[in-house]
């Protein structure tokens, strides 16, 4: 067993809601914002987006999107959504539409935002299943959410709700993925060379690794290729992975001391729920303990090997990544479990 397995501290988080939504965790994801921003009655665009203009065709289509269509858009208040080919990168696959007329009849208030949720999870969870014609990851990537009308549109009447499948990142933003979601592998991992935020006392989206960040991924390892008969044990997924993340990190960091860089190694275990739904990859990542063993700190720069210089010579050696100096993260433990969301 190598002795970096057991330098962080034990310890569970508790699982995150599936439904996520708007102003219920930090950073309001941009999907819920296309129904903010998105007035098709009357043609302007408002709210979350700030601005003021007649929205193109291609995002009046979009709104009115049936199951089974994929949006995506590039502007933060989602005033460019556009419908794309579901084998093209996007940001929200559609996956049924609800009336809640009968619920919130003419003259009915807006639900608040504790109501919202309720109505995601009591109507945009049932379909998944069969929409994708298997389980939904309750720990994979893909979660549920979805498009409500605008306050303005509410007034005149209209309860049609849009609910789809979309990859949120730990700290609210949205991430693309590709192919329609009933094809799409829902392991959360991320592609080796990611580095996550530091968010507080918790991890972030994705940044640039010469930022202060959490994790560092340095592999992608499918549990299946070991474990051929079924879902294996989360102590023999530890003994495995113990093995072959000390590989994986040799290869990434050219054999580097991770000891003299001030990191330490971990991974990702799976549940047995995920196992069931199809997710059998975990992530090999790095990350820098606290002295006190309370939970994460900051690191600066990546752990990777820096390239052969071209005329054949030594590489050139950036350093060992920095302490950023940067507050506790959550405590995760190593190996850490995908219920911890990356």
């Amino acid at each position: 067993m190598s002795p970096s397995a057991d330098r962080f501290p034990t310890a569970t988080q508790t699982l995150r809601t599936r439904v996520v939504m708007g102003g219920i965790f930090a950073g309001a994801l941009i999907a819920l914002a296309l129904s903010v921003v998105f007035s098709w009655s009357d043609g302007v665009i408002g709210g979350a987006g700030g601005g003021a203009g007649k929205l193109s065709a291609a995002a009046q289509e979009a709104f009115h999107s049936p199951p089974g269509s994929c949006l995506t858009w590039d502007n933060p208040d989602a005033s460019d959504a556009r419908k794309v080919a579901c084998t093209q990168p996007h940001l929200f696959e559609v996956t049924t539409l609800v009336d809640i007329g009968a619920q919130y009849p003419a003259g009915a208030p807006v639900p608040s935002l504790d109501q919202w949720q309720q109505i995601a999870q009591q109507k945009c969870t049932a379909d998944v299943k069969p929409y994708l014609g298997h389980k939904l990851d309750p720990y994979g990537k893909l979660t549920t959410n979805l498009l409500r009308p605008t306050p303005s549109q509410w007034e005149d009447g209209d309860r049609q709700l849009r609910c789809g499948l979309q990859w949120a990142a730990p700290g609210g933003k949205l991430l693309p993925t590709t192919g329609p979601a009933k094809e799409q592998d829902q392991s959360l991992v991320f592609e080796p060379g990611t580095c996550l935020a530091l968010r507080g006392k918790g991890v972030g989206d994705p940044i640039d690794c010469a930022k202060p960040h959490s994790y560092e991924i340095i592999a992608t390892l499918d549990l299946k290729t070991n474990f051929k008969d079924g879902y294996p044990a989360q102590d023999n997924q530890k003994s495995w992975l113990d093995t072959e993340c000390t590989k994986a990190a040799a290869d990434y960091t050219g054999g580097a001391d991770l000891e003299a860089k001030k990191v330490i190694l971990t991974w990702d275990l799976r549940e047995q729920e995920s196992w069931d739904a199809g997710s059998t990859k975990v992530n090999c990542k790095v990350a820098s303990v606290l002295p006190d063993k309370s939970g994460l700190q900051a690191v600066t720069g990546s752990v990777k090997a820096a390239p052969a210089a071209p005329d054949g010579g030594q590489p050139q050696d950036g350093g060992p990544p920095s302490d950023g100096g940067g507050g506790a993260a959550t405590p995760n433990p190593a190996p850490s479990t995908a219920k911890q969301g990356g």
